[in-house]
């Protein structure tokens, strides 16, 4: 996939590759609720002596006040920087000693933090994680210091890397009012701006148990688990205080919106976006199958006609994400052929997306897809994470109850359901299109030396 995702923590690109596959949990998922508000699910799965644990905060770009965007980005780093019984970067230390893994990555919608672990030390996962949603330092020096970091690593993932700024660019431009348009990594002047004062209010507000769940997948006993989380979270109190924001519904978009990007880069390339239903909306099936038709590999229909055939393009894709808590968008991008147009290769995106308007997609061609996206979550079935994953990301949009229909309403989609939204959502007019047109770097600038 081209068009990167703007999330913290090494594993964090995987999120975007599996969000599509989905089923009926093979083993039962037990739930558990804390008087404090904090929510717990355990899957067993004794295949292997290892268990993730995920603990889920319900808060993500969208939640952040105006002007300090980036400040959930800026507290997820923060969150290794230590407590009074475990300094900073001792969390991971720990994990590590113990012959574990751990991470944590930030999105529009919340933010979650995971450890995998030989199971029989569960318990320091439930112990480190439930001291930092209470005692967490935030120290103003270190707060000095990581918001640098995230500085530079937004110069470095986006201001630098065109590719990446022209999808900031295109959502930007995509929504006009939803907080959906402001990246989750922050404005560099919001980034800049944000000190240990809102750090800390942001903290308590959302770092709570009433707005947090947790999920234990893997070889595990699930009442001697619950009796460690009782004992370790039990006691933090419910924030209880909390102001729902309110989020402003973005309008109808009544034309086509463009944008054009200027930046040092090899080849043009051409981004369009379609605004879109999210899951469970019964629409959202078939967006996913018309995604899988245009970018499946070599033999979809982007590639096959924009690489193969005419050869204007180097790749070409298309992608549906609809695990958000609000609509977002329908995207395809590709990247110009050396010597091709970027006009050229809109004009192809385009094309195909009136030739599945036009023609009714094949029944073969839809039932290879499907076939596609159950095999997907047959392969994912072996991971304790991913597990855990996928139901936490159900969580969120409204219960992982729904991941149970999920494969259902897949299952369900004709070729006239996929030509049906084609003609409904992917409309000229409701597009915004951005450009990336690649301009020669200043040398005396690189080099440091003036006239």
């Amino acid at each position: 996939m081209m068009i990167a995702r703007v999330v913290s923590g090494a594993l964090a690109l995987c999120l975007v590759m599996v969000f599509a596959v989905f089923s009926h949990a093979a083993e039962p998922l037990q739930e558990y609720a804390l008087s404090n508000g904090l929510k717990v699910y355990i899957l067993e799965d004794h295949k292997a002596p290892l268990a993730t644990f995920q603990i889920w905060y319900r808060v993500g770009s969208i939640d952040e006040p105006a002007g300090k965007t980036g400040i959930s980005h800026l507290l997820e780093h923060m969150m290794f920087k230590g407590t009074p019984k475990y300094g900073s970067k001792v969390f991971s230390n720990i994990v590590q000693r113990n012959g574990g893994s751990d991470n944590a990555y930030t999105t529009k919608d919340y933010t979650m933090y995971f450890q995998t672990i030989a199971s029989d030390r569960i318990g320091i996962s439930i112990e480190l994680e439930a001291d930092r949603m209470k005692n967490l330092l935030l120290d103003p020096k270190e707060t000095v210091s990581e918001r640098s970091v995230v500085m530079e690593e937004r110069r470095m993932r986006y201001d630098n890397e065109p590719q990446n700024l022209l999808f900031e660019d295109l959502i930007a431009l995509a929504f006009k009012a939803h907080p959906y348009r402001n990246p989750v990594i922050g404005w560099m002047s919001d980034i800049e701006r944000i000190d240990h004062d809102d750090l800390k209010a942001h903290y308590r507000a959302y770092y709570a148990p009433d707005n947090a769940f947790i999920f234990v997948s893997g070889d595990v006993d699930p009442k001697k688990v619950m009796e460690q989380i009782r004992a370790a979270f039990g006691p933090i109190p419910a924030y209880g205080k909390r102001t729902p924001k309110t989020i402003t519904e973005e309008p109808a978009q009544t034309g086509q919106r463009r944008l054009v990007l200027k930046k040092e880069a090899e080849l043009p390339s051409v981004m369009i976006a379609f605004p879109v239903p999210n899951l469970p909306h019964e629409d959202s099936y078939a967006l996913e199958v018309l995604s899988g038709i245009l970018s499946g590999g070599k033999s979809s229909r982007l590639y096959r006609s924009l690489v193969y055939e005419q050869r204007i393009a180097l790749e070409a894709s298309a992608d549906y994400n609809g695990l958000h808590r609000f609509p977002f968008l329908f995207v395809l991008d590709a990247v110009a052929a050396p010597g091709k147009e970027s006009s050229a290769v809109e004009a192809a995106l385009f094309a195909e997306i009136e030739r599945v308007q036009r023609e009714l997609p094949s029944a073969r061609e839809i039932e290879k897809v499907k076939n596609r996206i159950e095999s997907a979550f047959i392969f994912a079935q072996d991971s304790n994470y991913a597990k855990a994953l996928y139901r936490g990301m159900f969580e969120i949009i409204g219960g992982w109850r729904l991941l149970d229909s999920y494969l259902d309403g897949v299952r369900k989609v004709t070729p006239e359901a996929v030509q049906k939204v084609a003609q409904k959502y992917l409309v000229v007019d409701r597009s915004s299109v951005g450009t990336l047109v690649p301009v020669k770097a200043n040398r005396k600038q690189e080099s440091g030396r003036g006239e």
